[in-house]
């Protein structure tokens, strides 16, 4: 018998909008920018946030570069379009070229797409920053878990709106708050060079994924849930190192303790009021 993850996407709206409106009126901020990539996770992400703080308070920016598919970009306008966002784009070719070119050593494909994802952070921080915003990320709860995404990039965020959401459950979302199903259904992708897919940089579909985290997130027996799904307990195992092995990209930088509270460990304070 598969894996039923519970999921009632109503609830999840609510909770979610709440979420986004009490963070930023308590964070005394005029509003959020989101980087809109044409994918469903930021498409979910801007038009809840526009349901809860109203357009004006929900700045867009598309950040493109030669690798971007030329469909999310066909995408991008067809939300803007049907949700009436505020988009602004702005193409990083050249930016992401003189950081390689001036780099100590020639980047990889993937020392390049992270540099690719850290440009981006930089331009929604800067508009956060110039509008008194802050940055809503959209990265879910699977890409977090097994630490599929780029530490000070897309990772670098004040609020994660669908972070507690699997990548499944992100897909009924969005066919619950009306995001075009060509947008649904496209094969998920960073865009980050040609051809690449995020299920095939992984090398496991997401529905098989999620079903696995969530077997783990209920601390069933490894055993269990690979006959439960069914998949090699070879691949449950290496889902369950993958998210071991990005424990870093959740938390701060480890700090040795030498005061009597130390922060990240044991300096508890309250996150927000309200």
């Amino acid at each position: 018998m598969p894996i039923e993850i519970p999921f009632n996407p109503a609830d999840a709206e609510k909770v979610i909008e709440d979420f986004i409106k009490t963070y930023v009126e308590v964070s005394g901020a005029s509003g959020v920018v989101i980087g809109l990539s044409g994918g469903v996770d930021s498409a979910v992400v801007a038009v809840l946030c526009q349901r809860s703080l109203g357009k004006e308070r929900v700045k867009c920016l598309f950040l493109p570069d030669r690798t971007t598919p030329k469909i999310d970009a066909r995408h991008k306008d067809m939300l803007v379009k049907k949700f009436d966002l505020d988009c602004k784009e702005i193409e990083i070719t050249d930016l992401v070229k003189s950081i390689s070119e001036r780099s100590p050593e020639k980047p990889d494909k993937i020392a390049l797409a992270n540099v690719k994802a850290r440009l981006r952070m930089l331009f929604l921080y800067e508009y956060a920053n110039a509008t008194k915003g802050i940055v809503c990320g959209t990265s879910n709860k699977s890409e977090l878990l097994i630490g599929y995404f780029t530490k000070y990039g897309d990772g670098g965020t004040d609020i994660l709106p669908i972070g507690d959401l699997y990548k499944t459950q992100v897909f009924q979302l969005a066919r619950h708050i009306g995001i075009p199903k060509e947008i649904i259904k496209k094969p998920p992708s960073a865009g980050l060079w040609r051809g690449q897919t995020d299920e095939k940089e992984i090398g496991i579909s997401y529905d098989i994924l999620d079903q696995i985290l969530y077997g783990l997130e209920l601390k069933l027996p490894l055993h269990d849930i690979a006959e439960r799904i069914p998949v090699s307990i070879d691949v449950v195992k290496k889902v369950e190192g993958m998210i071991k092995g990005s424990q870093h990209k959740r938390r701060m930088p480890l700090i040795p303790k030498i005061g009597i509270r130390t922060i990240g460990l044991d300096w508890r304070s309250p996150v927000m009021e309200g």
